[in-house]
């Protein structure tokens, strides 16, 4: 990361060199009245990345509460994306988007994304 000295709050510029990934929106498939049945909505969002290192501090939390965090990516901060979302990664690994923070100090506008590996895998809604 490097500082551009042109910039009023010296903001580091971030790169977004580890890959591509796609964020899908969840919908419920079943009919009325059955189990839940959860589809990926065939519109996703699609954003670069940098991966990030998960922190000892971020790790041990999700453990207090049973969750396994696998990765962090650091993506453009876009308006849409929740924890309800599913990302996929271009080798096709799939992630529910356990959490969203705001990072500070950067440009542009970014948002590390914590992400927990899906086991059953999800197909996307035909439409």
């Amino acid at each position: 990361m490097y500082r551009k000295p042109n910039r009023p709050a010296h903001d580091i510029t971030q790169g977004f060199n580890s890959g591509i990934v796609k964020i899908y929106k969840t919908v419920n498939s079943a009919q009325p009245g059955h189990k839940a049945a959860e589809q990926l909505k065939n519109s996703p969002v699609t954003l670069r990345y940098d991966e990030q290192r998960t922190g000892v501090t971020r790790f041990y939390a999700a453990k207090q509460n049973n969750i396994q965090i696998d990765r962090v990516i650091r993506c453009p901060r876009v308006s849409g994306i929740d924890t309800q979302d599913v990302a996929v990664t271009e080798d096709g690994m799939q992630y529910r988007i356990d959490q969203i923070q705001v990072v500070k100090n950067v440009w542009p506008a970014c948002v590390d994304i914590s992400l927990v590996k899906i086991v059953q895998r999800l197909e996307v809604a035909a439409e």
